[in-house]
């Protein structure tokens, strides 16, 4: 018997739930403060440190060319070290990006005062900055502040998220998540282990990465390889997943540390501990992407494109992308209407994610090379899109369907407009998170500098 999909209601993906509240795990000490990189004075330096040796550390950096000092210097901590790391530091305001070698000094000057403040060796500390592009870094001001933040932080909720909040720049709100799971002991019990997640971003953001600045910490025990496997596939199908706008920085960083401070026994690769932990940080990438959606700079909404049906997960994931990409579907968002045509002409603009996404995201990598690019398959007799709740064309039933436009219209005027579309061709699944574009957007945007 063939089940009818009801098409009009959004999926949930088997996740686990994630809490939004940032509940720092075993093994971290965090903190965030003023130090006057910022000129209107908000908290723009922050500090995550390890409190029992370095821990595991796996990464994700932007592909843009233009990768800012913060990036390259981390790049070059983590295969030092091996994927091992003692601190990460985050400094606002400004991105030390196209600086030239005075930027490289300035950026490895933070890391040596970080360093030395800590006692640890400067290789094991990583970077993070964010803010204007050609600007160079106050260090005199960073030095201050370093030893300033240094004496207050704190294994606390309140230090993790005190983090969050220097991290921000036109963020409005801060964004944090937290999932705990449960994990064997070798006592033969089950122990609580945290997986918190902070970010920033909600400009300049576009698929091709993490498209901004997060932290995720656990307390779990795991090797940095293991951490690797578990970051890069979750990054492909959320982060990977969220535009704003269409550009992608040249800071994006995503960071995920293990301190092994938890009872639970190390997690090895191919158990069912780590599908669990796979699932936690998934979850926390999640939903940091949707509030930073949410929050996408001038927006009024969130906006979600669910994909079922595709031919595999990699042309949903395509389709989906392009749908929340599309400035008329933006538009159309931000002014509450229905108008099915711009959600189906961005569905057969839908393209494969460059190579190492999809690789990363479960293809081989021949595969992911004859794919990257080319089109996702979309055969209009099939389809069928629904938006808010609406059916709204039906490919195998003459195409537009009738429907209370004014219902339509109520129903967008939420916090969230779910566009659901199925292909009618497969099994494939996926999302992608966005927002409307406003008038706000353009403001913001230029006079940012200024």
């Amino acid at each position: 018997m063939t089940i009818e999909l009801d098409v009009t209601a959004p999926i949930s993906p088997d996740l686990p739930a994630a809490e939004r509240r940032a509940r720092i795990p075993a093994g971290f000490l965090a903190g965030g403060r003023a130090a006057g990189i910022k000129a209107s004075g908000r908290p723009d330096l922050a500090l995550v440190v390890t409190t029992s040796g370095p821990a595991a550390a796996a990464a994700v950096f932007t592909p843009n060319a233009f990768a800012a000092a913060p990036v390259r210097r981390s790049r070059a901590a983590l295969e030092i070290s091996g994927g091992r790391a003692s601190a990460i530091v985050s400094t606002s305001g400004s991105a030390n990006a196209a600086t030239g070698e005075d930027g490289d000094a300035d950026q490895a000057r933070v890391g040596e005062l970080v360093a030395a403040s800590l006692g640890v060796p400067e290789g094991e500390v990583l970077h993070l900055s964010t803010g204007i592009i050609g600007t160079r870094l106050p260090l005199d001001r960073v030095a201050a502040g370093v030893d300033a933040l240094v004496p207050e932080l704190a294994a606390t909720d309140d230090g993790l998220e005190s983090v969050a909040v220097a991290l921000r720049t036109t963020d409005t709100v801060t964004k944090v998540s937290t999932v705990a799971i449960a994990l064997p002991g070798l006592d033969g019990g089950l122990h609580e282990v945290r997986v918190s997640g902070i970010a920033k971003g909600v400009g300049m953001i576009h698929p091709r990465m993490a498209t901004m600045l997060a932290v995720i910490l656990t307390d779990a025990a795991a090797a940095p390889s293991l951490l690797t496997s578990i970051l890069r596939p979750a990054a492909a199908r959320t982060w990977d997943q969220l535009s704003v706008d269409g550009d992608t920085s040249t800071n994006d960083t995503v960071f995920l540390l293990a301190s092994g401070a938890s009872p639970a026994a190390a997690v090895q690769a191919g158990t069912p501990a780590a599908a669990a932990l796979a699932g936690a940080v998934e979850a926390v990438a999640r939903d940091l992407a949707r509030q930073q959606a949410a929050d996408g700079e001038g927006a009024t909404c969130l906006l979600t494109c669910q994909v079922t049906g595709a031919t595999d997960d990699a042309d949903a994931r395509a389709v989906a992308r392009a749908v929340i990409s599309s400035s008329l579907v933006k538009a159309a968002a931000h002014g509450k209407d229905p108008n099915w045509g711009r959600v189906a002409g961005a569905a057969g603009n839908g393209r494969l994610a460059d190579a190492a996404i999809l690789e990363a995201a479960g293809l081989s990598a021949s595969e992911a090379a004859t794919r990257a690019g080319s089109p996702a398959l979309v055969e209009p007799a099939r389809l069928r899109i629904a938006i808010a709740g609406h059916l709204v064309f039906d490919g195998a039933a003459g195409g537009p369907q009738s429907f209370d436009r004014a219902a339509a219209r109520a129903a967008m005027d939420a916090p969230e407009i779910v566009i659901r579309l199925d292909l009618g061709l497969g099994d494939g699944a996926g999302e992608a998170f966005g927002c409307d574009l406003t008038e706000l957007y353009v403001i913001e945007n230029s006079e940012y500098t200024t």
